[in-house]
């Protein structure tokens, strides 16, 4: 972690992916992010992957550098307690972040009387205050439609989908990252507005929305408005310019790239294919120094560089292609990636080995961002549930040890076992 947010205080209730996630990169850079759950674990405590023993890695990686409070708050004792915390006072306090309905004990008018200026994020699945998770905005967006050849088609499909082909869905939850991202942007405007107006403010958020607005941004949507045209699924290729995946003699499969002028020249001359792809260009009557004309001719273009690759083991292209500027991937597994991958290990600055508890030793990264006037710190683990329920009730709530020893007595929070 580096602490460029030191004194920054977020309480936050959340669950799956984005709202966690904006969480944990305030508390990366240095903020000090308060979590509440109910005593016993909310929704997503035990989701997958977990260990041999139940505890899930997922939660436990989506919520590293957080202090936890457990805490019942379906009762009026523990409503109240966490509505001292989200606005107790503090210039660099009063703010919340959470994707529970707005309403009730919850609701921004109910908060805000504890608290004026309080800077409230509210995460929802769509516009409108509805349920949504990154699959249904996806399949929304049409994205599982441009995944794969487009060559799959599936009988039961209607007519209005797809033209019959069949959606794949990405198993990247794309849209519950780049939330998590927003939210964390949110709440550092939100503030930056408050320390210059003393204005608090609700934000509101709508995975929806950041779906929708990605796709707006990306050209999507001018290009089905303007060009009248649906986008076909176009596999290993990349859209608009020269990309596809080769594989070598023993059987190891990379992706090439020819985005720009020199890259595309990278891969001519390397492979030695020049008179060629000239040949080729004439035949087509393209331009292949145009990147839309090196998309129009890629099946050809891959069918003249395809033996080549074919006749060279793994290490030799590795070797070629790197002397030769060529922009290239390996296409390995995740297990490939963190048993062999240097990347993938101590060795990068991103990761350090962090002993989790009831987890165990793993590589956990730091946020990417590298800041020039803050030291990296070790990540800090994520915390055992109710792990800092007595320090957060005494120092921040200025509760005494008697009125903590009855709150536990009672059920009313808890701490771990």
């Amino acid at each position: 972690m580096q602490n460029v947010l030191t004194g920054m205080r977020v309480v936050e209730g959340s669950a799956f992916v984005a709202a966690p996630s904006g969480g944990m990169t305030l508390a990366q850079l240095g903020a000090d992010v308060i979590r509440f759950d109910p005593i016993a674990g909310g929704i997503d405590y035990r989701r997958w992957p977990v260990t041999g023993s139940g505890k899930s890695i997922y939660w436990h990686s989506l919520n590293k550098g957080k202090r936890s409070i457990a805490i019942d708050f379906k009762r009026p004792e523990g409503r109240e307690i966490l509505t001292r915390l989200i606005a107790s006072p503090g210039e660099d306090a009063g703010m919340f972040l959470t994707n529970f309905p707005a309403r009730g004990w919850l609701a921004d008018e109910a908060l805000r009387e504890h608290r004026k200026d309080l800077i409230y994020l509210n995460l929802t699945g769509d516009r409108h205050g509805g349920s949504a998770l990154d699959y249904t905005v996806n399949s929304k967006v049409g994205f599982p439609f441009l995944t794969g050849d487009g060559s799959d088609s599936n009988s039961n499909m209607g007519t209005d989908s797809g033209k019959g082909r069949r959606p794949i869905n990405n198993p990247l939850p794309a849209w519950d990252v780049i939330a998590g991202q927003h939210i964390a942007l949110g709440l550092l405007a939100a503030e930056r507005h408050r320390q210059r107006t003393r204005e608090g403010q609700f934000v509101g958020l709508a995975l929806a929305d950041v779906a929708l607005a990605t796709v707006g941004h990306l050209g999507y949507i001018g290009e089905a408005m303007i060009n009248g045209v649906e986008r076909e699924a176009s596999g290993n290729s990349i859209y608009g310019t020269f990309g596809r995946d080769f594989v070598s003699r023993d059987g190891i499969s990379l992706m090439i790239v020819g985005v720009s002028p020199n890259q595309w020249r990278a891969i001519v001359e390397v492979s030695g294919q020049a008179a060629q792809v000239a040949q080729l260009a004439d035949q087509m009557g393209l331009n292949f120094d145009k990147e839309g004309d090196r998309y129009a001719g890629t099946d050809a273009l891959c069918g003249i560089f395809e033996p080549w690759f074919a006749q060279h083991d793994y290490q030799q292209l590795v070797s070629k292609l790197d002397a030769a500027g060529v922009c290239w991937g390996k296409y390995q597994s995740i297990a490939e990636l963190v048993e062999s991958d240097i990347d993938c290990s101590i060795d990068n600055p991103l990761f350090e080995q962090v002993k989790q508890p009831g987890i165990g030793e793993y590589l956990v990264p730091h946020n990417p961002l590298s800041f020039g006037a803050a030291e990296r710190e070790t990540p800090r683990p994520a915390p055992l549930l109710g792990q800092h329920t007595e320090e957060i009730l005494a120092d921040l709530l200025k509760l005494s040890s008697g009125e903590i020893g009855k709150l536990h007595d009672s059920g009313i929070v808890g701490s771990p076992r």
